[in-house]
């Protein structure tokens, strides 16, 4: 795969140009607001490319075929928790998915009536590097989808032919969330807690977009949403919808956050009675990070292999970076960690991986999930990055917490080499940087299938070791380049 260029045919004025019509576009949006200040003549808390990300069809084929294998890794997922709990797997998988979680989640999680249930988007988040793609985590709650919507709908308009087209986004979403019920016009609410309010702009770009195309659709807030005998409605003052009965409630909150939402108990009361439908659904076993480490786990491979199939477990097989839970309990004498070897030797204590050179140490600390150090690259430590003090002090912190966040060990990938353009607004200027990138595509599931409604991309300047949204990271679109 070759690297992706900035358009050659596109002159220095064209791109300011470009540049400055899609900053105008996003006059207003709070896109991302809570992540950085947004000053100046710049609208976005991010930089802006004059044009999209550019792939070629190779790796565009790639991204694509993954949405149905990472559909049935779900799946399996969702199965081996709830056999694990029935005991026909092995107990140790509830008991490390249901580490730290409250008795409220794990009731949900646990009812029948919810069993086959499965989050509605799936976004993995995609390193190219030089050896194929690597995914380094999976997310079921993504933000990003409604910030991609407005990118998409800037680049569009100045003729760029992207990925999921102009509405892969809207309609994606909404095949997804509301192809379930069977109301004539459904309304969609999405409800955004305080936790996760620096996406509350996006969302509220996404219900104005759904809303332009006849969907009814409304972000709110929790405290917006009223409890009757017959379900959830907007109560919402001079807003629309106010006193609609609410038909599908579309969680952008954290479970571990529940304690401090408004109104949670009403909620889930409601979803309990099957008054309204929540997706994605009260099951915290599917946005843990220590999945991955599972599925690699030897002894599940037979039943990863039987339940998702050769060719869709050989696919994740390829893509998912190896991975084990930070399990401080000591082992036999005669046990080792599978696949974990410092200088040479198998890991038998994790005390042999706090005593790890930097290079032994490309690897990365994570918090598994259910705690507000589990996204937004919080609480994540990477080894050759750091001292090799730092380094014990995260492998110590890590297992401290195996009670109520356990944490997952990670092989480090280390992206490949792009180049990007963006525009200065400070300086006036256009600019390129050699960068690393993460690409994020959001598959929309419906039923048995998988539809790929577009592609956000991140890119960092190389000494950046963690690819996420940042002040002067761009992110833009992706286009694919025949």
């Amino acid at each position: 795969m070759s690297n992706c260029q900035t358009d050659t045919g596109t002159s220095t004025e064209q791109a300011r140009i470009r540049a400055r019509a899609i900053n105008e576009g996003l006059a207003g949006t709070k896109l991302h607001q809570g992540m950085v200040e947004v000053t100046g003549e710049q609208n976005t808390p991010f930089r802006i490319s004059p044009e999209p990300f550019w792939i070629d069809r190779t790796l565009y084929d790639e991204i694509e075929a993954l949405g149905p294998h990472l559909l049935k890794f779900y799946q399996a997922a969702n199965r081996l928790y709830l056999q694990s709990v029935r005991g026909s797997q092995p107990d140790w998988v509830r008991d490390y998915l249901e580490r730290g979680k409250s008795e409220t989640v794990i009731d949900y999680q646990r009812m029948n009536r919810f069993r086959t249930h499965l989050p509605a988007i799936i976004r993995p988040d995609i390193i190219p590097t030089d050896d194929g793609l690597i995914i380094s985590e999976l997310d079921s709650v993504p933000g990003g989808f409604g910030l991609l919507t407005a990118l998409t709908d800037q680049y569009a308009r100045l003729g760029f032919d992207l990925v999921g087209g102009p509405d892969g986004i809207p309609d994606g979403f909404w095949g997804a969330v509301a192809a379930p019920i069977e109301a004539e016009s459904p309304l969609v609410a999405i409800v955004v807690s305080d936790e996760s309010d620096s996406y509350r702009g996006e969302m509220e770009w996404l219900d104005a977009r759904l809303g332009a195309s006849g969907r009814r659709a409304v972000a709110l807030h929790p405290r917006e949403v009223a409890f009757r005998e017959s379900g959830l409605y907007v109560d919402r003052e001079g807003g629309p919808f106010c006193g609609d009965r609410i038909d599908v409630l579309y969680r952008f909150f954290e479970l571990f956050d529940l304690k401090n939402i408004p109104k949670i108990d009403l909620i889930l009361y409601a979803v309990r009675k099957e008054l309204v439908r929540a997706t994605p659904p009260i099951k915290s076993h599917l946005e843990e990070k220590l999945l991955l480490a599972l599925f690699c786990h030897g002894a599940l491979k037979e039943f990863w292999l039987q339940q998702m199939g050769k060719a869709s477990y050989e696919a994740c097989l390829r893509v998912f970076p190896q991975s084990w839970v930070m399990d401080p309990r000591p082992l036999p004498p005669h046990a080792v960690i599978p696949g974990l070897e410092i200088a040479g030797k198998p890991v038998s204590d994790w005390a042999q991986v706090k005593q790890a050179t930097q290079r032994e140490r490309e690897l990365v600390l994570k918090p598994s999930g259910f705690s507000p150090l589990a996204w937004g690259s919080r609480g994540v430590v990477i080894g050759h990055d750091v001292s090799a003090e730092e380094w014990a002090e995260g492998v110590d912190a890590a297992l401290s917490l195996f009670e109520r966040t356990p944490y997952v060990l990670q092989r480090f990938h280390k992206g490949r080499q792009f180049s990007v353009s963006y525009y200065d607004f400070d300086r006036g200027e256009l600019k390129s940087m050699q960068a690393r990138v993460r690409l994020c595509p959001y598959f929309f599931v419906s039923g048995e299938t998988t539809r790929l409604g577009g592609i956000l991309a991140t890119a960092v300047s190389l000494e950046k070791k963690v690819i996420h949204g940042m002040s002067d990271a761009v992110m833009a679109p992706v286009a694919v380049r025949d």
